[in-house]
């Protein structure tokens, strides 16, 4: 073994001194080049997990949608096995036919709530941004409806508003009687149902604020502070721009909410006492009445609107990133 190594290094010294070009520096130090084969899959890796996300949100969502648009060109009643095309038939009774179109006023109610629902949350979520007393308790109070199932919140708020039921008890306990129907006329009916919706979705915005507000730099407070500025500046020029993009985004979700309600007024009236909103309707066209073809051009109708409000906000309110520091 000794006499092997030795000749070896002999071999090695006579080739140096004869003039043989080193060998390149680091030569030996460099890991092997990955196969070809082993880059590929590397690269496809992160593809592979989107498989199953992806081919769940085409069998779920956008094959739904494609459905939806070509039935909304047939006559079909949602049970023949045969649909003939019509065109933009089911269309054409959309825009001709006032009474179908006539149920998108009872979404002001809904957008007159959105509107007390957000400024309410921003309000919460502002004061109990600071350090106030019992804050982490009254953070729980305030989401907690917003977990709450929507099919069982509908029948408590129904004994709540029925004659004679917890509200008319709790007013009789202050001295007021009244005989007034809840839910007996279509102003108060909206008011009352509008009136749970503020209660119900209140806490998803204020988690929403409070999220973007604690984001927010403590050292903006502080030098506030020290330049003077009361709660009211600081809300004023550190708060609101610094969550100016979820308060977009809260304005947004509250618009098309207001526009596609549905589980509340449909479990606690039905759509009756003019409480039917357009989502209820095409709910209706398509199992009461089997005129799934029209339904279908109703859903897309709905869906455009959603759409164009979404942007015509995103035009005139820019989402624009403001940099507080």
């Amino acid at each position: 073994m000794t006499d092997t190594t030795e000749a070896g290094t002999a071999a090695r010294t006579s080739a140096r001194a004869k003039g043989a070009p080193p060998a390149p520096a680091g030569t030996e130090s460099l890991p092997p080049r990955r196969p070809r084969r082993a880059r590929l899959l590397r690269g496809l890796t992160p593809w592979l997990f989107l498989v199953a996300p992806l081919a769940l949100l085409l069998v779920f969502t956008y094959a739904p949608i494609v459905n939806m648009v070509a039935y909304s060109f047939t006559d079909w009643d949602g049970v023949s096995p045969e649909l003939h095309y019509t065109g933009t038939e089911n269309y054409t009774e959309l825009l001709t036919r006032p009474e179908l179109f006539e149920v998108f006023f009872v979404s002001g109610y809904y957008l007159a709530a959105s509107a007390l629902q957000i400024a309410a949350a921003l309000y919460f979520a502002t004061v109990l941004s600071f350090n106030v007393r019992f804050r982490n308790f009254f953070k729980g109070v305030l989401f907690f409806p917003y977990l709450i199932n929507g099919v069982a919140i509908g029948f408590v708020f129904l004994y709540f508003f029925q004659d004679g039921g917890t509200l008319d008890s709790v007013l009789g306990v202050f001295g007021v009687h009244t005989d007034h129907a809840w839910l007996g006329t279509p102003e108060s009916a909206n008011t009352s149902l509008a009136g749970v919706s503020v209660w119900r979705y209140t806490g998803l915005n204020f988690v929403l604020f409070l999220g973007a507000i604690q984001s927010i730099p403590g050292e903006l407070y502080e030098a506030a502070e020290l330049d003077g500025a009361n709660r009211w500046h600081q809300f004023r020029y550190i708060i609101a721009p610094g969550i100016k993009p979820v308060l977009s985004l809260s304005v947004i979700l509250s618009i098309s909410g207001s526009l596609a309600v549905f589980e509340i007024p449909y479990i606690m009236t039905g759509g009756a006492t003019g409480t039917e909103t357009f989502v209820i309707q095409t709910v209706k066209l398509a199992f009461q009445f089997n005129k799934t073809g029209l339904a279908s051009a109703a859903a897309v109708v709905l869906l455009l609107i959603v759409l164009a409000v979404t942007w015509l906000q995103r035009r005139l309110v820019p989402d624009d990133r403001v940099d507080l520091v």
